[in-house]
């Protein structure tokens, strides 16, 4: 079988501190399966764009490239830039891995070897897994997901083991129509790519994960985003496809553009 083309794409947002030890995950066993690397900078108010640049300039071998968004779009936003992208390039898959240093790459890494990716539209990392590892997580934090993970298995009669982590692989053919394109840019995206698989019959599988938080900025607020996670599970299981058809988002951007970064 061919070799698949793989796009690693970073979204990043004032990470300064954490974007270096995310980029030095990528080492050569992961550079075996990876075509090229986005980082998608989503209008960063601190350094992250400078620290990844002295990186990229260090580290010459990574075939990576930064891209700043236009806007302040949200991790959404960033996502739907980074799908256009591995659209536009005839990349197979695209692997999102945060820019924050909470997850590892590595974690895919058993999937990439066997290539027991390919039977599956997309691949989840899940934080909650009999198998994952929770490193500095709050008992109250744990005990939250795992309430929601059961409440969505329920909604979508599918076993749920997260609504969203910050390390996933999808098949850019799951991409081509550009469903999730009026999905909200904000945090909640990845519920909605969730919601969506059992919309459109798509075919997923929960990974473990080893998850961390030492010295990153949650960029969630707790009680409102649960409120809204409730919200969302009451309207999909109503309302299902009309639910997820519906453009969700603020600003209904006509396209979520960038620039290219010259790494000098």
């Amino acid at each position: 079988m061919n070799k698949d083309r793989i796009l690693l794409f970073i979204p990043m947002y004032n990470c300064e501190k954490q974007i270096v030890r995310v980029l030095g995950q990528i080492d050569e066993q992961v550079l075996a399966y990876i075509t090229e690397i986005i980082i998608v900078n989503n209008r960063s108010t601190d350094n992250s764009e400078a620290a990844a640049l002295n990186y990229c300039k260090e580290h010459r071998n990574l075939p990576v490239k930064i891209l700043r968004n236009h806007e302040n779009y949200g991790l959404g936003g960033s996502h739907k830039v980074a799908f256009q992208y591995a659209l536009n390039y005839g990349f197979d898959y695209v692997i999102v891995l945060h820019g924050d240093d909470q997850g590892s790459v590595r974690d895919l890494l058993p999937a990439l070897k066997k290539g027991s990716y390919r039977k599956f539209d997309c691949c989840l990392g899940a934080r909650f897994t009999g198998q994952s590892k929770l490193i500095g997580y709050s008992w109250i934090r744990i005990a939250g997901n795992i309430v929601f993970n059961i409440i969505f298995s329920i909604v979508l009669r599918r076993r749920v083991f997260d609504l969203g982590a910050g390390l996933n692989m999808y098949s850019v053919e799951m991409l081509r129509k550009p469903y999730y394109y009026t999905y909200p840019d904000n945090l909640t995206f990845n519920v909605y790519m969730l919601m969506a698989t059992k919309t459109y019959h798509q075919k997923y599988a929960f990974f473990p994960l080893t998850w961390r938080e030492t010295d990153q900025v949650s960029n969630a607020k707790v009680m409102r985003q649960a409120v809204w996670t409730m919200k969302m599970a009451i309207s999909y299981f109503f309302k299902g496809k009309e639910f997820l058809e519906a453009d969700s988002r603020k600003v209904k951007y006509t396209s979520y553009t960038y620039q290219e970064i010259e790494r000098g």
